[in-house]
């Protein structure tokens, strides 16, 4: 891998990820920007005890533009985009609408390929393999600045989701605190350990999981499966069977593996509902260990956090959506109309041949 890091009109950092590393890159942006101007602030919930990021200027964003004027393919003669060269294997780049700005964190998008009309599950395995280097060296990087806390790689596909840009890409945010949802895990985690007297509850969950009836698919280094109280119709879960905190301690196997799993998870997923409502809109969220002190998480250390991926779509079956509403939206309480065995079952059946 061959890194290349150079900077936008209005100042944005970009980085470029070739496989070759005679690659080139010294196209320089030609548009007239400004500046970025944010005004990203973190409030905090006082009674959910959660933080709620007002960033205003996002309502000036990019929405739905038509291909010929993307944003995130390469640019062409007089068609310039956020990506100066003319062509690129994956980049990654400050958002030019961040939810998370200065000592609020920081958000980028990478762009896996530089083919608008492909998806994640159509790269070739060497191409996902630069994918999750870019993901690790991001999260090294970002780890490193002084706002952030956390660091949360993700994709949304479709815009059933909310993607109001077709190209294939995905995002990262750094949080400047440790996400609720993470702190729910980390919790359980303590929990379990001073009741089982040091027992880890991510190593429970997954041999439990890998002894049942709900694993999707399995390697030699990863296990994907649906898990027993699953939120959404079809979610899965995968997990590195060596326990790392992050997506820098993953070891070589784990790497080289990775793409092949990856790929043929999401290929299932666009499997699950038939040809014609293929592809399925999806969110893949990578979990990670906070960097920050885990002092108000009795007894748990980074260590003791299992670094895994998130996988589930809101299609619920053929032409129906899974809204959160009253209970999902009001109380956090959802409510899954697809039984895991089911959903399991039906992904092992769509497997590739």
């Amino acid at each position: 891998m061959k890194k290349t890091s150079t900077r936008l009109a209005d100042g944005r950092e970009l980085i470029y990820y070739d496989l070759r590393d005679d690659s080139v890159r010294d196209a320089t942006d030609q548009r007239p920007l400004d500046r970025t101007v944010t005004t990203s602030e973190i409030r905090r919930d006082p009674l959910l005890g959660d933080s709620v990021a007002i960033a205003s200027h996002r309502q000036g964003r990019t929405y739905h533009p038509p291909a010929d004027e993307c944003p995130l393919c390469p640019s062409e003669g007089d068609r310039l985009s956020e990506i100066p060269d003319s062509s690129y294997d994956v980049v990654v780049f400050e958002n030019r609408f961040p939810s998370l700005a200065g000592d609020s964190g920081r958000c980028e998008v990478v762009c896996f390929t530089s083919d608008h009309n492909a998806s994640f599950a159509d790269l070739t395995e060497e191409q996902a393999g630069l994918v999750l280097e870019a993901w690790t060296d991001r999260t090294s990087e970002l780890s490193h600045l002084p706002s952030v806390e956390q660091v949360f790689c993700f994709e949304n596909r479709g815009a059933e989701i909310g993607v109001t840009l077709g190209h294939p890409h995905g995002q990262i945010y750094a949080y400047p605190f440790t996400t609720p949802r993470t702190a729910l895990m980390l919790r359980s985690a303590a929990t379990h350990k001073e009741m089982t007297g040091g027992e880890n509850l991510f190593d429970a969950v997954l041999e439990r999981e890998l002894a049942g009836e709900r694993v999707v698919l399995e390697g030699e280094h990863w296990v994907a499966f649906v898990p027993y109280a699953a939120h959404w119709p079809y979610e899965v879960h995968l997990y590195p069977k060596r326990r790392v905190p992050d997506l820098l301690g993953l070891d070589e196997g784990a790497r080289t593996e990775f793409p092949k799993v990856y790929l043929e998870l999401l290929r299932r997923f666009d499997r699950i509902f038939g040809e014609s409502e293929s592809p399925t809109p999806y969110i893949a969220a990578w979990h990670q260990a906070p960097f920050g002190a885990l002092e108000e998480f009795d007894g748990v250390v980074r260590e003791d956090f299992a670094l895994h991926l998130e996988l589930f779509t809101i299609r619920r079956t053929s032409g129906k959506l899974k809204f959160l509403a009253g209970s999902e939206s009001g109380m956090n309480v959802f409510i899954n109309d697809v039984p895991p065995e089911r959903a399991a079952e039906r992904l092992r059946e769509v497997a590739s041949s």
